[in-house]
This record gives C-alpha cells, sequence and structure tokens, in this order.
C-alpha cells in the first residue's frame, strides 16, 4: 500500500530527474538539494546525512581522479599517444582501429575523461596530416574510451558505485576483472561497428574549415581605418577603453601594413588600421562617435589574420575545469592567460551575449587570440583548457613515469587478488602518487573532481531512502509486476534499456543510484541472483552514445569534431541498440541467474 514516505521519496525522485534533466542547477547543487529535501522531510535520519560521502564508493573514486592524474602528470598517456602516428599507417580505417584500441586500453585504468583529453588534441593532429576530417575520429574516440571502461572495475566510477550498493546490500562485490567477460565482447562490437557502419553513419565535415567561419565572426571582428578627423589620433587605447568603449576589444593597430606588438599601449595616428571586436551595434556606434572609416578590404580571414601576426587558439573547457561556472570575468581570463576570448562555442551554437558576462560549462569550446608565444604556452600548461589544434606539452615529470606504472600495478594486484578491499588499494595508489612525487599535493586536490564527489554525497541517501521505506520494493512490486510475470529476462532488459534511456539525459551515477535499489528489489521478488540485474545496469550506464549530454567524453568532442546533436543519436543510437541486444544474450550466460 502506497504510504506517505511512500509519496514523499516518489516526489524528491520526480524533482531529483527534472533538475538533473534541465540542468537548472550544477548536478551537484541539485545533488545537495535532494539531500536536504532528504533531511527535511525526514526521509533519513541526520545520522545518515554524510552516508553518501562516507561511502566507500565516494573515496574510491576520489582516489582514482589521484590516480589518474598520476599517470597524465607523468607523460605516460601522453608518450603512448604520440607514438600512435608510427602505428597508425595514412588511412582512416587504420587511423580509428589504433586510436580506438589504444584509448580503450588506458581507459580500462585510468578514468576516461583523462585519457580523452590527452587524446583529443593528437587525433586531431593525426587526422589533419593525413587530410582526414576531424569528425571521423573524435566521437569514435570518445565512444571507445567508454568501452573500455566496463572492463575493469575501476575503469569508470559507475562501475566502483554499482559495487559499492552491492556491498552495502550484502551482494559479494565485484572482482577487478569481473566486467572484462562481457567488457572485451562489448569492445570488439563497439570497434568492428565503427569500422564497418561508421563509415556511413559518420559525418564527414571540412577537416580544415577557417576558424573565422566555424565561430561566426564576420560580423563581428572586423578593420576600422582612423581619418585624420577622429578624436583617437594622439590617444591610446587605454586611456579610452574604461570611460567610451568598454564593450569593444582591439586586437591589433596596423600601421603600414604591419601590426604593432602592444596595441593597448600604442598611440593612435591617423590611417591607422584597428582590428576591434564586439558586437556590430557597438562597432556602428564607436566608426560613427569617432569618425572612423570601413576599409575597401573588409573581410578579415584567418589569413589576413595571420598576416597581421594574429594567433588564434582554440580551447576546450575540460568538465573538472575551474572555470566551469564561473565567467571570464570573475576569473581574470585576460589577466591569467594572457590572451582574449573571441567567441564561445557551446554545443555548435556560438554564444552571442558579452564575452565577459558568459558563464562557462564542460565542453565549450573558446576561440582565444593570443599575441605572444608564452600565451600559447600557458594555455597549453594549464589544466583548465585543453588546446584542441595545439598538441599540448605539459610540464610532465617523466623521470617518474616508471613509479606511477607500479603504483597502478600494485592498486590492480591488490584488488584483483583480494589482498586489501577496493578502497585501500585505490588510497595507497593515490598516497603513493603524493609520496613518490608523481604529483604535488595542491595537484592531487586539483585533480580530483569534487562535482562528482559531491554528486555521490548528495544521492546516494536517496538510494537509502528508496530502500528504507519501501519505495524500491513497492516499485518492483507494481511498475515491474506485468514484466516480473515475464522471467528475469525480460527483467534483466527493461532496467538496461531504461537505464540506458535515464543515462543520456542525466548523470549516470544518478541514475544507477535510481535504478540499483529497484533491481535489488526486483531480483529479490523473482528469488535470484541480484547480480545479472546490477551488470546490466552497470553497463548501460557507462556506455552512453546517443546524445552529447549522455556522458562526459562526449560532451568534451562535440565542439572540436564540429558535431551536431543529431550526429550523436545517428552514429550512437543503434550502437546503444545494438549493446542492449548483446548484454540481454550474454549477462545470463556470464552470470547466471
Amino acid at each position: 500500500m502506497l504510504g506517505l514516505d511512500n509519496v514523499l521519496v516518489l516526489v524528491v525522485v520526480g524533482c531529483a530527474i527534472a533538475l538533473f534533466v534541465t540542468e537548472k542547477l550544477r548536478i551537484d547543487v541539485a545533488a545537495l538539494c535532494v539531500l536536504v529535501a532528504l533531511l527535511v522531510l525526514r526521509l533519513i535520519d541526520p545520522a545518515q546525512a554524510l552516508y553518501g560521502f562516507a561511502n566507500t564508493a565516494t573515496g574510491t573514486v576520489a582516489a582514482m581522479f589521484v590516480l589518474s592524474a598520476g599517470l597524465v602528470r607523468t607523460g605516460f598517456v601522453d608518450w603512448l599517444a604520440r607514438r600512435l602516428d608510427r602505428l597508425a599507417g595514412r588511412g582512416e580505417t587504420r587511423l580509428i582501429l589504433i586510436l580506438c584500441v589504444a584509448i580503450a586500453a588506458i581507459s580500462a585504468f585510468i578514468l576516461n575523461t583523462a585519457a580523452i583529453a590527452i587524446f583529443i588534441p593528437i587525433g586531431i593532429a593525426l587526422a589533419r596530416s593525413r587530410k582526414i576530417a576531424e569528425s571521423r575520429v573524435l566521437m569514435p574516440l570518445s565512444f571507445a574510451s567508454q568501452f573500455g571502461g566496463v572492463c575493469t572495475l575501476i575503469g569508470t566510477s559507475t562501475n566502483i558505485l554499482v559495487s559499492s550498493i552491492a556491498v552495502a546490500n550484502g551482494v559479494k562485490g565485484f572482482g577487478m576483472f569481473e566486467f572484462a567477460k562481457l567488457g572485451l565482447v562489448m569492445t570488439v562490437l563497439g570497434i568492428v561497428y565503427l569500422l564497418l557502419a561508421g563509415r556511413w553513419l559518420l559525418p564527414r565535415r571540412k577537416a580544415r574549415y577557417e576558424q573565422m567561419d566555424k565561430f561566426k565572426l564576420a560580423d563581428y571582428l572586423t578593420e576600422l581605418r582612423v581619418t585624420a578627423k577622429s578624436s583617437l589620433v594622439g590617444r591610446r587605447w587605454d586611456d579610452i577603453k574604461e570611460k567610451d568603449i568598454k564593450e569593444i576589444d582591439l586586437i591589433k593597430v596596423v600601421r603600414a601594413d604591419r601590426a604593432t606588438s602592444r596595441p593597448q599601449a600604442t598611440t593612435i595616428r591617423s590611417q591607422d588600421i584597428l582590428l576591434v571586436h564586439g558586437s556590430a551595434d557597438n562597432l556602428m556606434r564607436m566608426k560613427d562617435c569617432y569618425l572612423l572609416e570601413t576599409p575597401g578590404d573588409v573581410a578579415v580571414s584567418d589569413e589576413r589574420l595571420s598576416r597581421y601576426e594574429v594567433r588564434l587558439l582554440e580551447a576546450l573547457v575540460p568538465p573538472r575545469s575551474g572555470l566551469v561556472g564561473r565567467t571570464l570575468r570573475n576569473t581574470s581570463f585576460k589577466r591569467k592567460f594572457g590572451c582574449v576570448v573571441l567567441a564561445v562555442q557551446r554545443r555548435s551554437k556560438v554564444l552571442r551575449e558579452r564575452m565577459e558576462e558568459i558563464h562557462l560549462d564542460g565542453g565549450d569550446t573558446l576561440l582565444l587570440q593570443c599575441d605572444e608565444e608564452e600565451d600559447v604556452k600557458r594555455i597549453m600548461r594549464s589544466s583548465d583548457l585543453i588546446a584542441t589544434n595545439e598538441v599540448t606539452e605539459l610540464h610532465l615529470r617523466k623521470d617518474r613515469a616508471a613509479i606511477a606504472l607500479g603504483l597502478l600495478a600494485l592498486v590492480v594486484v591488490l584488488a584483483a587478488l583480494n589482498i586489501v578491499p577496493i578502497l585501500v588499494a585505490a588510497l595507497i595508489g593515490a598516497v603513493g602518487m603524493v609520496l613518490g612525487r608523481c604529483l604535488t599535493i595542491e595537484e592531487a586536490y586539483q585533480s580530483i573532481d569534487w562535482k562528482v564527489i559531491f554528486l555521490l554525497g548528495g544521492v546516494l541517501p536517496l538510494g537509502l531512502a528508496l530502500q528504507q521505506t519501501g519505495t524500491a520494493s513497492l516499485v518492483a512490486n507494481t511498475v515491474l509486476a506485468p514484466i516480473v510475470r515475464l522471467g528475469p529476462l525480460a527483467v534483466l532488459a527493461a532496467l538496461y534499456l531504461f537505464c540506458a534511456v535515464l543515462t543520456e539525459a542525466m548523470s549516470n551515477n544518478a541514475s544507477v543510484v535510481l535504478l540499483a535499489p529497484i533491481a535489488l528489489s526486483a531480483a529479490s521478488a523473482l528469488k535470484i541472483d541480484p547480480r545479472p540485474l546490477l551488470i546490466a545496469i552497470t553497463f548501460a550506464a557507462s556506455t552512453s552514445f546517443a546524445t552529447p549530454i549522455g556522458y562526459q567524453t562526449n560532451t568534451m568532442v562535440h565542439g572540436p569534431g564540429g558535431y551536431r546533436f543529431a550526429d550523436f543519436t545517428r552514429v550512437g543510437g543503434p550502437l546503444n541498440l545494438l549493446f542492449w541486444l548483446a548484454a540481454v544474450a550474454l549477462v545470463p550466460v556470464f552470470w547466471p541467474f
């Protein structure tokens, strides 16, 4: 019978899903709102408020972020990626095969977002050197990183989370390589699909399109000539910018066909050409107010910018960047990086708001104008940005690579042989990375995706409330009742499909937290081993291909690859269906009911 607590829990679940899907709030903030609601409605005890933060999955995931960062910072992933050029041949099929195999292998042992951050610029460079469109390469990279992530317990945070939920409910946890049986089959299926079907389904967009055209800047970046009567003559841009033309950026002052090195500090003369960036209205207002004129040759192209020594750089904002959720103004972007942001692209849409007022999001692509080579190097060294049209050169501690690899091997052996629990093994590896000077303690803190940690801290108590109030059992016995009558295979198929659809619209970890209690209750009703059902939702949540927002790696390649939303649906939708069929056929074979 439906009681008040059941109704309240279902209301909280509904609100949580709405918040995660609509993204009205950041996922970590939404998760904390869920936690507060559970406490206020007394659906969990105050003593259980920190259940999510104290959960072994949360600690293990935090440690794995540090372990992954150690492997990246010591240059192992970078070293491997750079050596793929010799193996990849000159053709598209072989290039995709080598890249997919490499990133799948790496993603089995480090978090796939860390791997994809290294592989995006490498993949673009390899594609361009072969005159292959980047759009043919980056989506397979994202998908293959997910294939590898389901092969081991530490491949994704979702795997670790489901194992922790299983143990908390009296079910034996999953082994280090227990997922590999199905994961390797899925990996082979996925790569074969990308090589065969991808030939027709992957978009073939122009590989070397101009950055100006890509960001649709034609009406926003222009040249204005200073007339003899202009009030700008004899003045410096720094002296007038704060008073009269706040919303226009001066990119270069061109004098006698040569660009000045310090435009803001240059005394403006008659016949100087100002290369300026701003809204069309503000540029026209400036033109009229300061008696400027438009030269006959007004088209500003990449080649023209190159002649003026303007360096354009594309940079991706990764999900764990410190810039996420902040504006260019409150990050002091120009002072920190020495570059001017000319445009922001989000999911193939160029944002038209004032640059300084845009709240940046993970997956945004920035078009930057850099004056000095040191500005470019500063971007390439930063963990807050990924230079997608440059091969990033981190300050690598290559002499520590052997230590980092040894620590990874130690974690794998300790967990695989059950010498210590996975949490203990991960903590040994994380602490070892700092003590072995593979990472500084500051880098270790920065490597942790705190949004994921707070997401787990907020939503794990929701799973607890589903179980404690009996709501999970109620859903399993009512909503799933018609499917339960069809047998365990039908329940497995339904749970996988529902989890896959839910994950396309919201966090994969949140999907698992909501569905794991229902899977456990369904298994109890059917009197079967819950492991096959838990395996099904794990794979469904860890492999999300049909939308660019369903998984972080998809979001990361969306901008650099020039993809549209429908591209993921066209290529990833059939792949999701293929994985669903494979799971329904093989999970009961590897994990009998």
